[in-house]
């Protein structure tokens, strides 16, 4: 693959040990040593072992994991708060890891912004003042400095509020200010790091939906760390699961649930709503021969992209117990019935052989 494009990044071959002599032991890990083995063998700590993923511009790739698999670590070699010991972090088909230290200063300040766990507000300065940090430290004139940030605070649903104080807000309240200040710095990458973790339930979710409605306007290249499956599912147009410091599996959020990698990513997603997640496609039953257009007789149509929910939803309370499948070109490619639908919310298995079987029939 070439390099990424703009906002795009590609971690290749990244390795990160904790230690004083951390070079000398990369090629042991190369050959297999386990994190256990290092560690009792030589006293240092494998923090990530040969990482590698491609990060579309524009996307939002979720980076997910328990506590200790190596989510932070990874997130903090892209603006290179940490040192990788060996391997290449490409932003625009440039390596950070070879950057000097002006360089690096200058992408900081310009093409990464970061969201953090614990809001990371300066608590002496207003909520303004904190959205305007990053601004200030860019050197960009305050007037025009505050307009960007009243603009942003706005839309984060803060307006009013830019005279308070930290210590006067909620939680919700603010993250939103440190969103509002990483997205005023206007960085093509946003890194946002446990950002939702310290939140309420319902104030998460919240701040989700409000993460998705800016995305689909500014479209930045988001890395999003967490540990909770159901966030991942819902931000992520791509997903790495690490355990270890390894990437245990790599796909989309049909791909994570429908065929995990392990007994491990499984004990994940077991107890996923899949109807949120899984489309249509993924258990219809296709035509043998795709119609040209318009749709099939005595029944309603339904989008492939369509996730398994909403299509019962749009099923639930008509006549019809069958509905005709579309593509995006509104070609039916299938059908499908309440009883499928039904049964794919609660049967896995099931799921994942129809989904292989209405591949190669399509194929």
């Amino acid at each position: 693959m070439g390099d990424p494009a703009f906002g795009g990044i590609a971690v290749r071959n990244l390795y990160k040990i904790f230690g004083p002599n951390a070079g000398a032991h990369v090629d042991a890990v190369r050959n297999g040593m386990t994190k256990t083995e290092l560690n009792a063998v030589h006293g240092h700590v494998l923090g990530l072992r040969d990482i590698n993923i491609e990060i579309a511009s524009g996307s939002i790739q979720v980076i997910m994991g328990l506590s200790g698999s190596g989510k932070s670590t990874l997130i903090r070699h892209i603006n290179r708060l940490i040192d990788p010991t060996a391997g290449e972090v490409l932003v625009d088909g440039v390596d950070v890891v070879k950057m000097g230290a002006a360089d690096l200063r200058t992408f900081r300040r310009h093409q990464t912004a970061m969201v953090f766990q614990k809001f990371a507000l300066l608590p002496h300065r207003s909520v303004l003042d904190n959205t305007m940090f990053g601004l200030e430290i860019q050197g960009i004139e305050r007037g025009k400095s505050r307009d960007i940030a009243m603009r942003w605070l706005e839309r984060v649903g803060l307006k009013g509020f830019e005279s308070k104080y930290p210590n006067q807000l909620s939680g919700g309240m603010q993250q939103r200010v440190g969103l509002a200040r990483a997205l005023s710095n206007d960085a093509p990458v946003l890194l946002m790091d446990e950002a939702y973790s310290a939140l309420d339930p319902l104030i998460r979710m919240d701040m989700q939906s409000v993460l998705l409605d800016i995305q689909a306007e500014i479209r930045k290249t988001i890395v999003f760390i967490t540990h909770d499956l159901d966030e991942a599912l819902r931000l992520g147009d791509q997903i790495a699961i690490l355990r270890d410091g390894e990437v245990i599996q790599q796909g989309t959020s049909q791909d994570i649930v429908l065929r995990p990698a392990d007994d491990y990513v499984a004990s994940f997603v077991r107890e996923v709503n899949r109807g949120r997640v899984v489309h249509v496609e993924a258990v219809m039953t296709p035509l043998r021969t795709p119609s040209a257009s318009g749709h099939l007789p005595g029944g309603r149509t339904i989008a492939a992209d369509v996730t398994i929910e909403e299509a019962l939803r749009m099923l639930v309370g008509t006549p019809d117990d069958e509905a005709t499948v579309v593509d995006a070109t509104a070609k039916p490619v299938g059908t499908v019935s309440f009883r499928q639908l039904a049964g794919a919310m609660v049967n896995a298995h099931d799921i994942g052989q129809q989904a292989g079987e209405s591949r190669a029939n399509v194929a």
